[in-house]
């Protein structure tokens, strides 16, 4: 029903910068909540930062002040921009969605909708 395509993932040296862009797909009009995972190497996979329709943004400590997350509900994409990158920032991303409507009479959504992830890789 819903699809979401990640890209910008990559190589960068330690202080440098990349952009994440998810784009979901499908008969959607309208959704609540846009994230960001994270899940280094034998880690759990944690929160980076969420976007509500509304506009409230929140971030997880270790990137605040660092990352900047905004979407354009237009496109129902969600962006993370990333600056001051550190090596502990390498991890596979993952684009969540949540709370999705979509344009149909059937049943909607119950549960969120996961990217396929995209590797980030800071070196020092």
């Amino acid at each position: 029903q819903v699809q979401l395509v990640e890209s910008g993932g990559g190589l960068v040296q330690a202080g440098g910068s990349l952009r994440l862009s998810c784009a979901a797909s499908g008969s959607i009009f309208s959704i609540n909540v846009m994230a960001w995972y994270r899940q280094a190497p034998g880690k759990a996979r944690e929160l980076v930062a969420t976007a509500t329709s509304g506009g409230t943004t929140n971030y997880a400590d270790s990137v605040k002040g660092r990352f900047t997350i905004s979407r354009d509900n237009a496109k129902n994409t969600v962006y993370l921009q990333m600056n001051s990158l550190k090596p502990d920032d390498t991890a596979v991303y993952y684009c969540n969605v949540d709370g999705v409507v979509l344009r149909t009479w059937g049943p909607q959504p119950q549960s969120p909708y996961w990217g396929q992830g995209t590797q980030v890789t800071v070196s020092s």
